[in-house]
């Protein structure tokens, strides 16, 4: 049993899958966040443009 515990204790895959999952994650909310604005952005853009050629 004392074997098995300091196995366990100094196993570090579990961590790794823990960190990546974190980091995409972040990514997935960061990009979301880019998207999100960026659309806005574009939208504003088209509705001036629209308005500029309707004027």
């Amino acid at each position: 049993m004392k074997k098995f515990t300091q196995r366990f204790l100094r196993d570090n895959k579990g961590v790794t899958a823990i960190e990546y999952g974190l980091i995409a994650g972040l990514m997935a909310v960061a990009l979301v966040t880019a998207v999100g604005s960026i659309t806005g952005a574009l939208t504003t853009a088209f509705s001036t443009i629209a308005g500029l050629i309707k004027g």
